[in-house]
């Protein structure tokens, strides 16, 4: 079924092995790849991006390493997953606190002819039930406590969506995908400035021995930037998925030693060799909606992202529809030392703000698994209802916004309150026959659930449910549920052209609930402000999760956070750490198309492409 010719030896570019000159004599003096010595994301933006161009194809990632391992795959003549695939086995070495094999993900393929879409997501255990996260006396665990451990882990989705998706999509052999990775692995790379901030600051590792003896020195110091990290089991778990399809992670030893961790833990959770081998990836129909010009694709339930995005846009719509004067505002130059250097319109940071507040109401009272409770999806994005949301929106900020009552509603659920989280990593693809993808990919929480297994972080993506099954008598439609999918906000997003059916853009970014924040802004950014793509993304983050407007620390003139409190905003300046990557289809003057990309100033993302 796969092919198993033997794995070609993967050379990595000059420009990653001469970024340190680290000396490794117990690797025959051989350069390890690395990173640039750049500010990591909550420390600092990079102010030395600038938009990626190529002719033929480009890979874009969280991680230089990741992003050249998929634009390899592009140059070998393969497709945008299988691009993605090489990209998501290196972000399981590079970059293991944000995602992996041992996590879940959402992918949003354009092959040329249609959109497909591929839920990834994790799923309860069958041994799962609605109590799962309520202490003895009723009340809810605080986090940390339903974090770490084995009572958080579901079972992981990512392997089986991509083999999935390659099955249809891809052009190499399946072994190929894996050979970035595994020399990695193999001869080891150098520990980033992110990772070794969120090596130091996990206070939790301690309590996981493997953890502690693959990231952190034997005084329990975090093993410094730059040191080599070689990861020897990962390396031979690769080697296995090459030679057996995804099959040798839900089936055998590997199934095996998962489970007996999950449920030998000191804080157990239900996930069996069961679960694992019942697992199953699913092809959805993909969320398709008008824009003005444009047309926007993303993922259904159980993902709140692609409707939530819908939602905001389909808002703005609306409200200059019924009032040319709420077109959203060009962006204009702003006398600020924040390094993007521009920032919107005070009336456009109101008018998307109060959107965002309209959808994320929504999300809360309506989205979670589709498969098993009634999501009124048509009725959410259906124009009409999001007309009268946006006659909702005044001058004055509306504070607090309640979910409204869309056409289709079956089931009366009481909302989500759950805690707000941030995590994730996306890595975004456009192949030389004009195929794309979007990925989001995530393990939940940094570093998921503190459970190594050979060499890989499994995922704490049961917490993404609501800790509360019921309030005031009716059931959470995000409840615990055997099998079931937490509900997500990550939001992968394709745009096309409405009239000529073109793809245009390909887009996506980590950061838990704010994701939605980040893809609406640079979708706004690409479409409504004629930004390239490295703006796009530069642009300061903003908006509103249904409580506080909330503005990227920094980035905002007085002058307009002075504006938004006149309209009655409740402001809070906190960091907004996305991951944006984005890759767009541009024409020239005599019509000849070729792309950009971009890849986020505050994260350690890059674009690469021929």
């Amino acid at each position: 079924m796969f092919s198993t010719l033997p794995l070609r030896r993967y050379r990595l570019p000059a420009l990653l092995l001469l970024t340190s000159a680290l000396n490794l004599a117990a690797c025959n003096n051989a350069k390890v790849p690395t990173l640039p010595l750049a500010p990591e994301s909550a420390s600092g933006f990079r102010t030395d991006l600038k938009t990626q161009h190529a002719e033929k194809y480009m890979a874009a990632a969280a991680n230089p390493l990741a992003a050249e391992a998929g634009r390899e795959m592009l140059r070998r003549g393969g497709s945008a997953i299988d691009a993605a695939i090489a990209m998501q086995a290196v972000l399981t070495l590079v970059e293991p606190q944000s995602s992996g094999i041992g996590g879940g993900a959402l992918i949003v393929l354009w092959d040329g002819k249609a959109v497909r879409t591929y839920d990834g997501r994790e799923t309860a255990p069958a041994g799962a039930t609605e109590k799962l996260f309520l202490q003895a006396n009723g009340q809810p665990m605080g986090f940390n406590q339903a974090q770490i451990g084995g009572r958080s882990v579901g079972t992981p989705g990512v392997l089986r969506a991509l083999e999935l998706a390659h099955q249809k999509h891809g052009r190499l052999p399946w072994a190929q995908l894996f050979e970035p990775a595994i020399q990695l692995a193999e001869q080891g790379f150098a520990i980033s400035p992110r990772l070794h901030q969120l090596i130091a600051a996990d206070s939790s590792m301690p309590r996981s021995a493997e953890m502690m003896a693959y990231f952190r020195n034997a005084d329990g110091s975090p093993k410094a930037v730059g040191t080599n990290l070689k990861n020897p089991p990962l390396a031979a778990v690769f080697k296995r998925i090459a030679r057996e399809g995804a099959d040798a992670l839900y089936k055998g030893p590997i199934a095996e030693e998962i489970a007996a961790r999950v449920q030998g833990h000191a804080n157990p959770g239900s996930l069996s060799v069961s679960d694992l081998a019942h697992y199953q990836a699913k092809e959805r129909a993909p969320l398709c909606t008008d824009y003005k010009r444009w047309q926007v694709c993303g993922m259904p339930p159980p993902s709140s992202g692609g409707i939530a995005v819908a939602q905001i846009l389909g808002t703005l719509q609306a409200l200059e529809a019924r009032d040319k004067r709420l077109a959203l505002a060009p962006l204009k130059p702003v006398k600020t030392t924040a390094p993007a250097g521009i920032e919107p319109d005070p009336l456009a940071v109101h008018l998307i703000s109060e959107a965002e507040r309209l959808a994320y109401a929504d999300r809360a009272q309506y989205l979670a698994d589709a498969d098993f409770v009634p999501v009124p999806v048509k009725g959410l994005v259906d124009p009409a209802y999001l007309a009268s949301r946006a006659a909702l929106i005044g001058e004055r900020s509306m504070g607090t916004a309640k979910p409204g009552i869309p056409p289709g509603i079956q089931v009366a659920y009481a909302p989500d309150r759950s805690p707000l989280r941030i995590s994730t990593s996306q890595v975004v693809a456009v192949d030389d026959a004009g195929g794309a993808v979007s990925m989001t990919t995530t393990i939940e929480s940094a570093f998921g659930s503190h459970i190594m297994v050979q060499g890989f972080m499994l995922n704490n993506e049961m917490t993404d449910f609501s800790f509360i099954p019921e309030e005031n008598g009716q059931k959470v439609a995000n409840r615990v549920e055997p099998g079931k999918r937490p509900r997500s906000s990550m939001a992968p997003t394709l745009i096309f052209d409405r009239q000529s059916g073109e793809f245009l853009a390909t887009v996506g970014s980590p950061g838990g609930s704010q994701i939605i924040e980040y893809v609406a802004k640079s979708a706004i950014g690409l479409l409504d402000w004629n930004l390239d793509a490295q703006a796009a993304i530069n642009l300061p983050n903003f908006g509103s999760r249904n409580g506080p407007t909330e503005l990227e620390r920094g980035q905002f003139s007085p002058m307009l956070i002075q504006a938004l409190k006149d309209k009655g905003h409740s402001v809070s300046e906190i960091d907004m750490t996305s991951g944006t990557q984005a890759i767009v289809r541009v024409k020239d003057a005599q019509g000849k198309a070729s792309l950009a990309g971009g890849a986020d100033p505050r994260r350690e993302g890059q674009a690469l492409g021929d």
